[in-house]
């Protein structure tokens, strides 16, 4: 049984990781690792834990299976004394009912069916089955995959599902749970694309806004907006308040350096809540008629980024950067109809975007093909406006700017990069294209003695059949 090899590997890291030698109890043990060896440690415990999960999944579909409603009181779960399944399973393991519910839900649909022959049939989702009996997922990343391939499953072809599944689960190896969610969210539109405008328009008729002063004289602002209301604001005060604290970190003076340290913050003392509340103040005011003739928002834009056929036709859907939630074909072109909006179109021929060591800075076209191949952030998949474009090899070191030496990275990662001896490597595909190209990261043996490379930008963090 794998359970036992986890076991021995989790043994033998932590082994291998103590070095403060005799530790009589496990925090004396983890003080006296190093910084390679707690994350070997880590990994091999999350690996264990993934083992018996998938023992406990396929345990949790046998209690299911023998609590049927049709056996009645003779049903496991009726003759232990609980209502169900999900109630013994959690009065044994003394977890909240929903956690027991998605060991329920996965072991179910994990396990071989019958057939009305008396013949055994696949599990519903057999490419989940495997990632679980291999321990490559998390139970809770098989919940989230299956229930919403479940919902769609009468709106779209076996040939779909089945790649989503597959994609989604190689996905989710690599991430949280709540990035895993935000894909699945776009994985679901790409499936049933004529269920995302109904949604849409429900969500458009939700929308609310209220303001009230309560009895302490603070006005309370409360609402709710749909993806084309929310886009502008989030996009406005989201570029006022990265342009403060990129002020007060000194990345905005004339002598501050692409490539350096930015600087720290200084002479800031709102929290980011505040800083939001202040920007929202500061765009009222200007639609007002303050003496102020411009706002700090000249690199705030909304991309709508939606495939050319989609455009043309009206069916199908689209994606607004930094917004989860999919809209469909018909909302994005009454957005593209926007000035202030730019819609990124795929598959459409683009201008030469390659400016080798004519300008320093990247261009703000350059910027939105880098936005399109990174998704953001390409390190940890902050949105795109939070982050600035880099030179790989930095400009003062003979660095080009042009696609294939820039990057996308927030500032904390930016330092994180080039503080700890992160490298960086983009592979663009045979012909060129630089959109296409994957971005890697690869640790320095302080973190992974092997260095193994991590995938990066759009392809990891982004649902890429979408286009």
């Amino acid at each position: 049984m794998r359970v036992a090899e986890s076991f021995a590997t989790l043994a033998e890291a932590w082994s291998a990781a103590v070095i403060a030698g005799e530790a009589t109890d496990v925090q004396t043990a983890v003080d006296g690792m190093t910084e390679a060896g707690i994350l070997a440690s880590s990994d091999a415990l999350a690996a264990l834990r993934r083992e018996v999960d998938a023992v406990f999944v396929a345990v949790a579909g046998g209690i299911a299976d023998r609590s049927r409603p049709e056996l009645g009181s003779q049903g496991l779960a009726r003759k232990t004394g609980h209502r169900s399944p999900v109630k013994l399973i959690a009065a044994a393991t003394g977890a909240h009912a929903g956690d027991a519910a998605r060991l329920v839900q996965v072991g179910q649909a994990t396990r071989e069916r019958a057939t009305f022959s008396g013949h055994r049939a696949p599990s519903r989702h057999p490419i989940i089955t495997d990632a679980i009996a291999h321990a490559r997922i998390s139970v809770d990343a098989a919940a989230a995959i299956g229930a919403m391939l479940d919902r769609v499953a009468f709106r779209t072809t076996a040939e779909r599902l089945e790649k989503a599944e597959r994609m989604l689960v190689e996905q989710a190896a690599l991430l949280s749970l709540h990035e895993l969610l935000a894909v699945i969210r776009r994985a679901e539109a790409w499936l049933d694309p004529d269920g995302v405008e109904p949604k849409i328009d429900e969500l458009r008729a939700a929308r609310t806004l209220t303001i009230r002063e309560d009895a302490s004289g603070m006005f309370v602002v409360s609402g709710k907006l749909d993806p084309e209301t929310a886009a502008p604001i989030k996009a406005a005060i989201d570029g006022m308040v990265t342009h403060q604290l990129r002020v007060h970190r000194g990345e905005n003076r004339p002598d501050a350096s692409a490539e350096g340290q930015g600087g720290s913050v200084v002479g800031e003392t709102r929290t980011l809540p505040q800083l939001q509340a202040d920007a929202l103040s500061v765009l009222c005011r200007h639609s007002l008629g303050c003496d102020s003739s411009g706002l700090p928002l000249a690199t705030t834009t909304v991309i709508v980024r939606v495939p050319l056929e989609a455009l043309i036709s009206g069916i199908g859907t689209a994606t607004i950067d930094g917004i989860v939630q999919p809209i469909d074909a018909g909302t994005a072109r009454r957005m593209a109809a926007n000035a202030e909006i730019i819609p990124f179109v795929l598959g459409a021929d683009s201008e030469v975007l390659d400016c080798g060591r004519a300008k320093r800075a990247f261009t703000r076209t350059q910027r939105l093909v880098l936005e399109e191949r990174d998704g953001g952030c390409a390190s940890c998949g902050l949105p795109g406006r939070f982050t600035e474009a880099h030179h790989l090899q930095w400009w003062s070191a003979g660095g080009t700017t042009d696609l294939r030496n820039g990057i996308l990275l927030c500032t904390s990662c930016h330092h994180r990069v080039h503080n700890d001896g992160w490298e960086i490597r983009i592979d663009v595909p045979p012909g060129g294209d630089p959109v296409a190209g994957t971005v890697w990261f690869i640790p320095p043996a302080s973190i992974d003695p092997e260095r193994r490379p991590r995938i990066g930008g759009r392809r990891r963090f982004d649902w890429m059949l979408a286009a």
